[in-house]
């Protein structure tokens, strides 16, 4: 399975380094578009296309991490609050335990409790 992912990892780059270089060529990434310029705003920066590219895809990629992450929350809060009651069942279940054995041999109480 190893080596599988290799190949895997392997191809990815290839490709990626593939696509690095057809697309070397400059071009001109505005932010906004020169007939707006809204308040004298005209932010322009010059980049190779692979790298608008690329970015644009580790852009897209952290926003859907950060959306997963924020939607899953109440699924998250629920484990933590389910895992609160079990310790705090598990904590009152040795206290019972522990009165129920009060004054017996601790031999007896570990037989009794594996019954």
């Amino acid at each position: 399975m190893r080596y599988i992912s290799y190949v895997f990892y392997g191809s990815l780059t290839t490709v990626l380094v593939l696509v690095a270089v057809a697309n070397r060529s400059i071009t001109e990434l505005n932010l906004v578009p020169a007939e707006l310029g809204f308040f004298g705003l005209n932010f322009s920066i010059s980049l190779p296309v692979y790298v608008i590219f690329f970015g644009g895809i580790i852009f897209g990629v952290l926003i859907g991490f950060v959306w997963e992450w924020i939607r899953e929350h109440k699924y998250r809060a629920e484990v933590a609050r389910k895992s609160r009651q079990l310790r705090r069942a598990e904590r009152e279940l040795r206290n019972i335990k522990g009165e129920k054995y009060e004054g017996q041999d601790d031999v007896l109480a570990l037989l009794d409790e594996t019954t």
